[in-house]
């Protein structure tokens, strides 16, 4: 059989990547061949994506490979963010970011209507104020009236591509609108709360054939031929979670980025007063299984650092910078990842030392021991998480495997393993582009099943397995985080964007 080739076009929020994926005799190559900043921008002070230059950027990735005969492109993203389209097609604006600071009240006035349980009833899904709910309800009243179609980011590139307007399964279990029981979007909850529905598209399941090309996309793009357009898992997660190496069930994941997703993959979702308590997420994967998962603020933090020292002059690599926390004494400060504040853009490092002063912590002085900081409350994060999901599912978990760009901070990964006392298996790097490929060859039927794709990228990719070595140490840290954790939420009280 010929080699078959894929394109996966797979943006997150910091970076986006065009990789090509070479299908061939059981193994899995990729060779990147366009890789750019996820451009953003403010406009009359609310924070956007610039949708024409994340379109143009790819259409550079299809000019990069307009001599090769591809077998199926697919756009995996981010979620929750959406745009509207116009009557006649047109799209009503640049989306806004989900970091935007207009859906400041939102949870609140959806409460105000509809009971938190009830939400969580109908949709399972954890509540943040980013979700897609909550940005619909901050939506101005002449957008909603105007938008004929709503389309979530990735949505919105594969109608670009294709002139076709359909939502994919996975990313619209993001969004707090869908019943994972009903599977079908929550109709009666969005008129409960006064939110039209006309507007949502046809849901569609991942590794959908969409059409081919659009000829005007491939002329533009020097290319010969339409190849199909796939709609993988369009959510990034999705696509990361159809790439974890793993075998059986004794296991959970952590999709490790500018987010940590970490969880399960189930056949069913789990919508009981343990999980709202616990705020877990019920949102789809592939063969319409359930991602059970906690969204935890994840490299996020050391982003926006790095982002902040480079406007001060001080251009570090994240190579650089995890090198200097390698050396910063460990447990020196234990930081909520939910505190409100880390959520929203700029000033990172003073948001970090003001919770060590309200905390009555050491605070951090240099730039190492700022991010050292910034890994033990991800570590220490993840170990909470991991006693809550053996909770809520009353079994054990074995392994944790770390897929994504995290994978390449060798400290965290370690530190992962300490704190959770689980072994763990990192890699691969590129998950979210080598699940969106395999997806797409599921599609075209050259990879038979999920667990088929699973054992492409054990043949394919290197893993690095760390064991637990300081178990004890995390132990104490962990008790003593929350303490710090319980007596700050105590005293100061506020509505938790938690993350």
């Amino acid at each position: 059989m010929a080699a078959k080739k894929f394109l996966a076009f797979d943006l997150g929020a910091e970076s986006g990547r065009a990789v090509l994926g070479t299908l061939d005799d059981g193994k899995l190559t990729l060779d990147v061949k366009h890789r750019f900043a996820n451009p953003t921008g403010r406009l009359g002070g609310h924070l956007h994506w610039n949708l024409l230059s994340q379109w143009e950027e790819l259409k550079t990735g299809l000019r990069n490979v307009a001599g090769t005969k591809l077998d199926g492109i697919g756009v995996d993203t981010w979620g929750v963010d959406f745009a509207l389209l116009a009557e006649d097609g047109s799209v009503l604006g640049n989306p806004f970011h989900y970091r935007d600071t207009r859906t400041d009240g939102a949870m609140e006035r959806a409460f105000a209507k509809v009971p938190r349980e009830k939400i969580f009833e109908a949709t399972g899904v954890q509540f943040m104020q980013i979700n897609s709910l909550y940005q619909l309800m901050a939506t101005s009243r002449f957008q909603l009236s105007a938008g004929k179609t709503l389309l979530f980011v990735p949505d919105l590139f594969n109608y670009l591509f294709t002139g076709v307007a359909r939502s994919e399964f996975s990313i619209v279990s993001t969004s707090q609108m869908y019943d994972p029981r009903k599977k079908r979007w929550a109709t009666d909850l969005l008129e409960t709360l006064g939110l039209p529905t006309h507007f949502l598209a046809e849901i569609v399941p991942s590794g959908t054939i969409l059409g081919p090309l659009l000829k005007e996309v491939a002329t533009e793009c020097a290319m010969q031929e339409t190849p199909p357009v796939i709609a993988p898992a369009c959510h990034d997660t999705a696509s990361a979670v159809a790439a974890v190496p793993a075998e059986g069930d004794d296991w959970c994941y952590i999709s490790s980025g500018t987010w940590s997703l970490m969880g399960v993959e189930l056949d069913e979702p789990v919508i009981n007063e343990k999980t709202l308590r616990y705020n877990y997420t019920n949102e789809g994967g592939v063969g319409g299984s359930t991602r059970f998962l906690k969204n935890i603020m994840g490299l996020w933090l050391v982003q926006e650092c790095r982002r902040h020292w480079v406007k001060e002059g001080y251009d570090h690599s994240y190579t650089e910078l995890t090198e200097m926390a390698s050396r910063a004494r460990g447990h020196l400060a234990l930081l909520d990842l939910n505190y409100p504040p880390l959520a929203f853009p700029g000033e990172m490092p003073k948001k970090i030392e003001r919770y060590c002063r309200e905390t009555h912590q050491t605070v951090p002085q240099s730039r190492g021991e700022i991010v050292r900081v910034c890994l033990d409350g991800l570590a220490l994060s993840y170990r909470r998480t991991l006693e809550g999901l053996e909770d809520v599912l009353g079994r054990k978990i074995g392994t944790i495997h770390v897929v994504g760009g995290g994978v390449q901070n060798q400290l965290l990964a370690q530190m992962t393993a300490d704190a959770c006392n689980r072994p763990v298996v990192a890699g691969p790097v590129e998950a979210t582009a080598i699940g969106n490929i395999l997806v797409q060859a599921i599609a075209t039927g050259d990879v038979k099943s999920l667990a088929d794709a699973r054992q492409i990228v054990r043949q394919s990719f290197e893993m690095k397995r760390y064991e637990p070595r300081e178990s004890a140490t995390w132990d104490r840290a962990f008790a003593r985080h929350l303490d710090i954790v319980a007596r700050h939420e105590e005293q100061s009280p506020q509505p938790k964007r938690d993350c």
